[in-house]
């Protein structure tokens, strides 16, 4: 069995358009498929297009969670409920073209256990987005101690083997994209151009961006923790010569009145280097807050299968 997983919230515009490129799509490669779409909280008509489409065709599957848990907890919910031996995250606003779908399956029989599905170029992005991102994928190859490709996203093939490893992956502060990476296996990639969205608006604002790229960075590395005693330990160093610096030149030359200028300057810098120590371990330690509550990771109100739980 092939298992696409959609996350969804506030998709009704698109829904229709979604489910006919994907089912041809899918019933071009095996007969034994499914779709299993997770209803992010929508406040739309998202929850009830899902039960008509699950109602004419049996093999989408549909789970609606009790609230709006974001888009990595949504996914995270759609692969635990997928059966595949093989399974394909995917966006529903079509950006991530299912035509791919095929190509990747045939490099999945050739023995590759994830297949990439990997942006050329980031077409209809503003210069700031891809500027970040570019920082982003930069920065956390050289944090993190494993490789997470740049430029792209969760459409990618994954075997039931590597699905098995992200299942036993129980994390409440979730960087989809650097548990994928992390799991390793042996991997392919596909090339695409990605168009715009079919239908809808982006639901991804530089907030939540900026939300996510912290979650991979404190997620994958401590380095912000050792960069912070380095620093503390670099201006406890320069204090000693400076106090050193300061005895003898009070020997040599005598007492002087030193600038008001400078000691402001060294008091607000070093205030701002414990100020950002601070915020870096408290974001540290509001993760292991959070892991410590052990709450469950997504709560299933409905679904197609009425023995589904999370």
């Amino acid at each position: 069995m092939l298992s696409v997983v959609a996350p969804m919230f506030n998709e009704s515009e698109g829904l229709s358009a979604f489910f006919a490129r994907v089912t041809v799509v899918l019933e071009g490669i095996t007969p034994e498929w499914e779709i299993v779409c997770v209803n992010d909280g929508s406040t739309d008509n998202t929850l009830e297009l899902l039960k008509q489409q699950h109602a004419r065709e049996p093999r989408v599957r549909y789970l609606s969670l009790s609230r709006n848990f974001g888009k990595e907890a949504a996914l995270t919910a759609g692969l635990h409920h997928a059966r595949g031996q093989a399974v394909v995250p995917i966006d529903a606003d079509l950006q991530d073209p299912p035509e791919l779908i095929p190509e990747m399956v045939a490099l999945w029989h050739q023995g590759f256990k994830v297949v990439l599905a990997t942006r050329r170029q980031r077409v209809g992005e503003d210069w700031l987005k891809r500027f970040t991102a570019r920082g982003f994928y930069w920065l956390m190859s050289h944090l993190a101690r494993f490789d997470i490709p740049e430029n792209t996203g969760d459409f990618r093939l994954m075997d039931a083997s590597v699905l098995a490893i992200i299942r036993q992956m129980p994390e409440r502060t979730r960087f989809m994209k650097g548990l994928f990476a992390w799991a390793g296996f042996r991997t392919a990639q596909v090339m695409y151009d990605r168009p715009a969205r079919a239908a809808g608006a982006a639901k991804q604002d530089y907030s939540r961006l900026w939300r996510l790229a912290k979650d991979g960075i404190f997620s994958f590395t401590t380095l912000p923790l050792r960069i912070t005693t380095y620093m503390g330990a670099l201006l406890s160093a320069y204090s000693i010569a400076y106090a050193f610096y300061l005895a003898i030149r009070t020997l040599v030359r005598g007492i002087d009145v030193p600038g008001y200028a400078s000691l402001m300057t060294a008091v607000l810098f070093i205030g701002g280097v414990q100020l950002l120590s601070i915020g870096i371990v408290g974001e540290y330690i509001g993760r292991i807050y959070r892991e410590t509550k052990q709450r469950p990771l997504f709560v299933v109100e409905e679904s197609s299968e009425s023995h589904a739980q999370p």
